[in-house]
């Protein structure tokens, strides 16, 4: 799968694969940010690509700025639609104790791509059963 990037200044770093192997491309902030304590805010990556149909990108976090910093990302995964043509942007939050400074060019999320299937949506009059059927939210318990 080929998947085009522009670059929106020409400093910007193109989101890259760290390690053979790995599932997702590094995406590099644009901006120094700084995110206090419990606030939300948007990183732009300077970045605009264009997915192939029949494929999307997730933005999700990075375990170590999770852990480290409290660092995540808001609505992981957060979803790239194969139309879209806009800059990629991250939603971080901090959850951490203190204020975090994004800088420039550091790494802030990263980016999986998946292939989808369009499902066929029917409206029907009643679902079949299941074992599980309407159990949710902790039916199973913790043991």
């Amino acid at each position: 799968m080929k998947v085009l990037v522009k670059k929106l200044d020409k400093d910007v770093k193109i989101p890259s694969y760290a390690h053979d192997g790995d599932a997702g491309v590094d995406l590099y902030a644009n901006q120094e940010i700084k995110v206090e304590q419990g606030e939300v805010a948007l990183v732009p990556t300077g970045i605009k690509i264009a997915i192939p149909l029949g494929f999307e990108a997730q933005v999700r976090p990075k375990s170590g700025l999770a852990l480290k910093n409290g660092i995540t990302v808001l609505n992981t995964p957060g979803t790239i639609d194969a139309g879209y043509r806009g800059e990629v942007g991250v939603i971080v939050v901090n959850h951490g104790k203190e204020a975090f400074t994004i800088e420039k060019g550091k790494k802030i999320a990263q980016m999986v791509f998946n292939k989808i299937e369009k499902a066929e949506l029917e409206e029907v009059e009643e679902l079949d059963e299941t074992s599980r059927n309407t159990g949710g939210f902790g039916s199973t318990g913790l043991e």
